[in-house]
């Protein structure tokens, strides 16, 4: 299978890495120490995917941690899974980025960048046949945001035929600690539009909800939230990792899910979502499962769908599932909600089938969902940053940092043109589309 590697940038992405690293290490069998201990051949069926095999025999994730602070990777180290890496993929600088995106992008994150690509030079030589890259970082502070940029534009220069991916933490009002976090969010989404094939947006708005609402836990911790996005990142990675019915890759995901080059920002969500209290009384099926997984409740993106109308979804379901109840269900939720999907997209689910179940459960499913409902998003970060950028506040820490102020307003022309997109896609019927096709006809001829 062709390798996948791992970037993480910031303390955000970091620490939803090291949850990442944990929940498939652990469904994989590999030991704190490197070591298989597994139950079952097909763990290693395609471990390649996302672990290099030592000369000792031990099993090193391909993955490169990084941070403009050293607080964030000695956390790392330190944790559960922070033996298995390799030490010499370990980049951190002295200063941080101070929640600043020009620090992390352009002074600070610039002069760490070149130790970042020659690390990702060395790891993809070891490949034998690279599919992509993944980046776990958040937009609303400076090194995720700046330098995880800068790392993507880079990624790009030097591997353009590669895919690149990103699950990216998009900041919210209700969850902030960082006032700048809306011109942080802006230049960033500027960038993922430019350089991305495939961004999961992950919202902490939506995961605080979730937290509350379905799992009912009272003050939620980040460490649970981490744990929601692990399971997320897991579950979207499932068809890479092991064999199954049904196999997507990256490539495949993206070709089709993506209609319009620009239009690449889904929302994932993932079923089952049961408190602890109640999930023994949960019976489990491939309906019930199918019912959560378009429940809006259950996204990982603060907005509803029902609010626009699926361009494409993917549905990933894991357990022993019969392949023709899946299709029975996905056609049935199509057919009664016929109105939330394009109808010039004929046939938008994809469905993938892998027969291994998560650790703990017998069956469950990832969601991914291209929507054009997540315009909701952007214009909530748009409306915040238009706020403080009408005033220019903030704006001297920025410019200090040798930015220049039309890289404001390109970025957020570029985010609003996005929303615009989304919403002209979402009113565009057959029949709008047969007009434009006669007006072109009538002109040529």
């Amino acid at each position: 299978m062709p390798e996948i590697i791992n970037l993480q940038a910031g303390q955000c992405g970091n620490q939803i890495g090291m949850k990442f690293w944990e929940e498939i290490a652990n469904e994989h069998g590999i030991q704190a120490d490197g070591s298989y201990n597994g139950d079952h051949h097909s763990q290693l069926d395609r471990i390649n995917v996302y672990f290099d095999e030592a000369s000792t025999g031990k099993y090193v994730p391909r993955s490169i941690m990084v941070d403009l602070e050293p607080g964030t990777i000695d956390a790392v180290r330190a944790s559960c899974v922070g033996q298995l890496f390799r030490p010499d993929n370990f980049i951190f600088g002295n200063t941080g980025a101070g929640n600043n995106w020009a620090k992390g992008h352009y002074t600070e994150g610039a002069e760490l960048v070149d130790s970042v690509m020659e690390i990702i030079r060395k790891e993809t030589e070891k490949c034998d046949c690279i599919q992509g890259f993944q980046l776990s970082h958040s937009l609303g502070g400076g090194t995720g945001s700046g330098m995880g940029t800068l790392i993507m534009s880079r990624i790009r220069e030097e591997f353009p035929d590669r895919i690149l991916t990103s699950f990216s933490v998009l900041p919210s009002t209700k969850v902030s600690d960082t006032i700048v976090e809306p011109y942080n969010a802006i230049l960033s989404i500027h960038e993922l539009i430019e350089n991305t094939e495939e961004t999961f947006c992950i919202d902490n708005e939506a995961l605080y909800d979730i937290c509350n609402r379905s799992l009912r836990m009272k003050t939620p911790t980040y460490s649970d939230l981490n744990h929601l996005v692990s399971m997320t990142m897991s579950g979207v990675t499932t068809c890479l990792r092991y064999p199954g019915q049904l196999n997507a890759d990256l490539r495949k995901l993206a070709v089709n899910m993506v209609p319009f080059p620009r239009l690449h920002f889904f929302m994932p969500g993932i079923a089952p979502l049961t408190s602890r209290n109640s999930q023994s009384f949960q019976a489990l099926s491939v309906p019930e499962l199918t019912k959560q997984l378009f429940d809006p409740k259950n996204l990982m993106a603060a907005c509803d769908p029902r609010h626009g109308r699926y361009l494409t979804v993917a549905a990933i379901f894991r357990g022993l599932i019969s392949m023709k109840e899946v299709d029975e269900q996905i056609m049935n939720i199509q057919n009664t909600n016929s109105s939330n999907f394009i109808e010039w997209i004929p046939n938008n689910i994809k469905t993938a089938v892998c027969d291994i179940p998560p650790r703990g459960l017998t069956m469950a499913a990832t969601f991914l969902g291209n929507s054009t409902a997540i315009k909701e998003l952007f214009s909530r970060i748009a409306e915040q940053y238009q706020s403080m950028f009408r005033r220019k506040a903030f704006l001297h820490w920025y410019t200090g940092e040798g930015m220049d102020m039309m890289q404001f307003d390109e970025s957020n022309s570029n985010v609003n043109d996005l929303i615009n997109e989304y919403q002209q896609y979402q009113e565009l019927t057959n029949n709008d589309d047969f007009e434009e096709e006669c007006d072109v006809q009538i002109i040529h001829d």
